[in-house]
Formats: C-alpha cells, sequence, structure tokens
C-alpha cells in the first residue's frame, strides 16, 4: 500500500542502445535546470505505462516500446516554485517504466523549456540528485530489445 502523505508520479527511463551499449535519455528540470527523467502526475484513465509514454513524448520528444511492468520506483520531495521562490515541496513516489525509444524527435512539446542529453546508466546515475533514481539509473540492463529504430541516433 502506497503512503498516503506521498503523491505518485510516473516516470519514463528512455533508452536506447548504443555503440558501447545501453545509452539513457536524461532530460532538464524545467524549475532548476537538474538532470532527470520524464515523469509527471498519475493520469486518470491512463495505465502506468500509458502515462509514461505520454510524458516521454510531451518532456523529451520521444516516442518508443514501453515496458508494461515497472522497473522500480525512487522517492523525492517535488519543490513547487510560484513566481521566482521556491514556496513549498510534496514527497513523491515515482513509478518508473522502461520505455525503449525508436523515435527522437526534433519537435516535441517542451522542447524550448528542457534540454537533453544520452548518458551511460553509470554516467546517468552521476548525474542525477535523487538515490533511489541514481539506484535504478546504475543497475539498468535493458531487457530483450526490439530492432533499433533508425529515428533513434539523434
Amino acid at each position: 500500500m502506497t503512503d498516503p502523505t506521498f503523491k505518485t508520479q510516473i516516470g519514463a527511463l528512455c533508452w536506447r542502445l548504443g555503440k558501447n551499449g545501453a545509452e539513457i535519455l536524461l532530460i532538464s528540470s524545467r524549475d532548476t535546470g537538474r538532470w532527470v527523467i520524464p515523469k509527471g502526475w498519475a493520469m486518470q484513465g491512463r495505465s502506468g505505462p500509458e502515462a509514461a509514454a505520454i510524458e516521454a513524448w510531451e518532456e523529451a520528444g520521444v516516442k518508443g516500446t514501453i515496458a508494461p511492468a515497472k522497473l522500480g520506483a525512487f522517492t523525492y520531495d517535488k519543490i513547487r516554485k510560484r513566481d521566482t521562490k521556491f514556496e513549498s515541496a510534496h514527497p513523491c513516489v515515482v513509478d518508473v517504466f522502461p520505455l525503449q525509444v525508436t523515435k527522437f524527435a526534433g519537435e516535441f512539446p517542451e522542447q524550448r523549456q528542457r534540454r537533453r542529453k544520452w548518458f551511460a546508466p553509470e554516467h546517468a546515475a552521476r548525474k542525477v540528485a535523487e538515490a533511489g533514481l541514481k539506484s535504478l539509473l546504475a543497475a539498468f540492463k535493458p531487457p530483450h530489445a526490439a530492432p533499433k529504430g533508425d529515428d533513434a541516433r539523434a
């Protein structure tokens, strides 16, 4: 059972197979600029994997094959910003679903608000702040991979 003090978010661990193995896509947070994975609030009427795929498209401009089962979860304090002040923190638990990227778009809804970059899993783990997310990224091993999409190479 989920702790009621924690709000649930859904995240996508976006990955591809590169020349040297798995690579993970990180994006910048809109408020702080730190490296994160695409994530957002659970969506009424959508499954976890569906919501993760939507967040991956809106925030990172990627589409692909989403896993039906979550990889794991991590917790963090979501900082709410109002105007230029940091106002409050809400404890969140993020259920993370792996998404194998097959399309890397040049244009997507939040392209002007975020940066995005591919990292090896261990390097991605060093870039993020949340301890639970660090662990998920460092331990990530790609499941049986679907054939590479030509569009995932950007």
